[in-house]
């Protein structure tokens, strides 16, 4: 059994996956309270659903690109029967994780999108440092950008663990605290080769609808 928040099918807003349409999977819980955080309904609001009944919901759309996202999806184990299941039918699976909990308990094929947390989300203490060596070249590293603070801790992660030679990184500004122009303006200046992401969702959708 999982608790589910909630399954919807909608376009990809973030990663090297944005722009794609995609079913998502939010699962529900989360170990973190980060202060810019949109989803603070996923804390506890759910119900249990056997992974069948799940896979039934997602077989519905007639799409290839599934992400399973929280919430912080690694905290219920079961998430790894759902992911072989979803690559068993022929999906392409991805993971949105915080990094407080070990990425490798997900099945191979799965692109893991690590968000390793800055200072300005209440929450950077917590990080799974280990995770880092656990990256493929296939996954994503997200770093969500407060303030230029953020900004220079997030060039010394980078720098420090060389995280370009591990996994693509994006940089996001946090949705209405910093604006876009400002950071794409500070990675110009860096010559840091990160990519810049932007929640496409909340620009095509109102920024608090739900199931976006």
């Amino acid at each position: 059994m999982l608790k589910v928040t909630e399954i919807f099918y909608s376009i990809q807003g973030e990663s090297t996956y944005a722009g794609l349409p995609c079913i998502f999977v939010r699962l529900m819980g989360c170990n973190l309270r980060c202060h810019y955080c949109d989803t603070r309904y996923a804390y506890e609001e759910g119900r249990s659903m056997e992974v069948e009944s799940i896979l039934r919901e997602i077989l519905k759309f007639d799409c290839d690109l599934v992400e399973i996202t929280g919430g912080e999806p690694l905290l219920q184990l079961e998430i790894s029967e759902l992911a072989s299941r979803l690559i068993d039918q022929g999906k392409q699976v991805l993971v949105e994780t915080n990094g407080t909990k070990n990425i490798d308990v997900l099945p191979a094929p799965v692109i893991r999108i690590m968000d390793i947390k800055c200072p300005g989300s209440g929450e950077s203490e917590k990080a799974d440092w280990e995770n880092v060596n656990r990256l493929r070249l296939t996954d994503n590293v997200k770093f969500v950008i407060s303030s230029r603070a953020d900004f220079d801790w997030s060039m010394r992660i980078v720098n420090e663990y060389k995280l370009l030679s591990r996994a693509a990184v994006l940089f996001s500004p946090a949705f209405g605290i910093l604006e876009p122009s400002t950071l794409a303006q500070w990675i110009l200046a860096s010559s840091l080769p990160v990519r810049l992401q932007l929640q496409l969702h909340k620009y095509i959708w109102a920024p608090s609808l739900r199931g976006v």
